[in-house]
């Protein structure tokens, strides 16, 4: 028997619009869908409030002597203007740290601490991560000391120190975030790419923008999306194991619960009580017992009650990068029974599906042989949603986003062809549309970021990056972290 091929065809899809940032917490007018230009055009979303209480952010030191005066002009170098020479298509002119925050950048009196030049040259006779180590916890416990002369504390690990600084067991990175978490203190790390690096507008934007944060200023939130109801709420929750892989456990570690405009910036760090009973299962798709599902999800709640004063969210949005298993589901459901409406979304980055765009071929007549459309030059625009199910979708967040250039088109990256998300909702009702149009507007909330877009929304991000470090650094307590702790 022989069968004829079937022709099929993809859902209708959906053009979602560019989400909006906001850069005043009073002026509904003062948005824009890009970060740096609505920065340099308003001026950040705390600019009120943060000058209100300081004048200055000042900047602690760590690391080599030799580069100590390196450390210092780059710092300088923040408060000048800088033109762009690469990617001028998105990136505007830097203005200086000061006219763009309204805040002076300096220098912190007395709180700047010089290391030797090489790892072996440090007291002790144990290797040359502990030694690491214990220079990182004694220079946070003397700027402990001191703490009311800084804001940020600049630690510097030369190209030269690369064997020791990140190994099969050893991140200096991770281990510096969790030990300044314990001081609460904010760390920025540099390495000497930052000293030699061309695009020195790209570079100021970049940094300028983090040590703001660390310094607790907030540059941007997401303006109203339309239809998003009243009193929404957003989680996000990132697993990892920890310990010897014969008797692992979970850490996971929840974002607080992130509000309608993006804020909440803070993480609780669990651990789980519940053994896990197959490593290998685990691996391909970590998951939460009842009980730690319903510990860890009432423990975000609270977090976000004491910030608004008590009131739970009407709607709240619980996303994670695997499938939710039934206990899972049944244990955010135990602790979310106040809450009327709550949304369990699997945001899925290892889609194997990708798109072309298609245009009109101008050269098509009729009887010319040439076809009706023809490939773009730009990939599928970003916003680009497409409908598999009643509970599954497509979102591309990476794409063309012709609104943030002047020249109309501008693919960020400008390589290879974007693959979309793939959201599969396993709790809750309402259009797919509009859990799309929330991911998307998250991936313009990563702090960390000068991009116009994150490949995954920031619920994802940020607690991946909190897990990623909670599970390799054993000394940091299950506490609530601020988000600047760890950037």
């Amino acid at each position: 028997m022989i069968t004829r091929p079937q022709a099929s065809q993809l859902p209708p899809f959906t053009l979602l619009e560019e989400p909006l940032l906001s850069f005043s917490p009073s002026d509904p007018e003062k948005v824009d869908i890009h970060p740096l230009k609505g920065l340099a055009k308003y001026g950040p979303y705390s600019l009120g409030s943060f000058s209100g209480y300081t004048s200055e952010i000042r900047i602690a030191t760590v690391g080599p002597e030799s580069a100590f005066k390196r450390r210092g002009e780059l710092m300088a170098s923040l408060r000048q203007r800088h033109s762009p020479i690469d990617k001028t298509e998105y990136v505007p002119q830097y203005p200086g740290f000061e006219a763009l925050f309204g805040v002076s950048l300096e220098s912190a009196r007395g709180a700047h601490i010089k290391w030797p030049e090489s790892l072996s040259q440090f007291p002790g006779d144990s290797d040359l991560q502990q030694r690491l180590y214990n220079a990182m916890e004694s220079s946070l416990r003397r700027l402990e000391a001191v703490r009311h002369g800084f804001d940020i504390a600049l630690f510097h690990f030369p190209e030269s120190w690369a064997q020791a600084t990140r190994t099969k067991d050893f991140d200096a990175h991770d281990v510096l975030k969790a030990l300044g978490a314990k001081y609460s203190i904010p760390t920025q790390v540099l390495n000497d790419r930052a000293f030699t690096f061309s695009y020195k507008a790209q570079l100021a934007w970049r940094l300028a923008i983090a040590l703001y944060v660390k310094a607790a200023g907030t540059p941007w939130k997401l303006a109203p999306l339309k239809g998003v109801p009243q009193d929404t709420a957003y989680i996000g929750l990132a697993y990892a194991l920890r310990g010897d892989q014969r008797d692992a456990h979970y850490v996971t570690c929840c974002s607080q619960v992130f509000d309608m405009d993006g804020g909440g910036m803070q993480f609780v760090a669990f651990e789980a009580r519940d053994p896990v009973a197959d490593i290998a299962e685990a691996r391909r798709n970590p998951f939460l017992s009842r009980d730690d599902m319903r510990a860890v999800i009432a423990r975000s709640l609270g977090l976000y009650q004491t910030r608004n004063g008590g009131s739970l969210p009407k709607r709240l949005v619980i996303h994670k990068t695997t499938a939710f298993k039934e206990q899972e589901i049944e244990g955010a459901f135990d602790a979310l029974s106040g809450v009327p409406e709550v949304e369990c979304i699997e945001v899925g980055a290892a889609s194997c599906w990708r798109g072309v765009w298609l245009i009109e071929n101008r050269y098509h007549k009729k009887g010319s042989g040439q076809p009706l459309t023809k490939p773009s030059g730009y990939p599928v625009p970003r916003g680009t949603v497409v409908v598999r199910s009643g509970n599954s979708a497509l979102v591309w967040v990476a794409g063309n986003a012709p609104e943030a250039s002047p020249k109309g088109d501008y693919f960020q990256g400008g390589k290879s062809i974007p693959k979309p998300l793939q959201l599969i909702r396993h709790a809750g009702s309402g259009p797919l549309e509009l859990i799309a149009h929330e991911v998307l507007a998250m991936t313009k909330m990563d702090w960390n970021n000068d991009a116009l877009y994150d490949p995954v929304p920031v619920s994802i991000r940020y607690s991946q990056r909190l897990a990623r470090t909670i599970a390799n650094v054993k000394e940091l307590p299950g506490n609530v972290y601020p988000y600047r702790l760890f950037m």
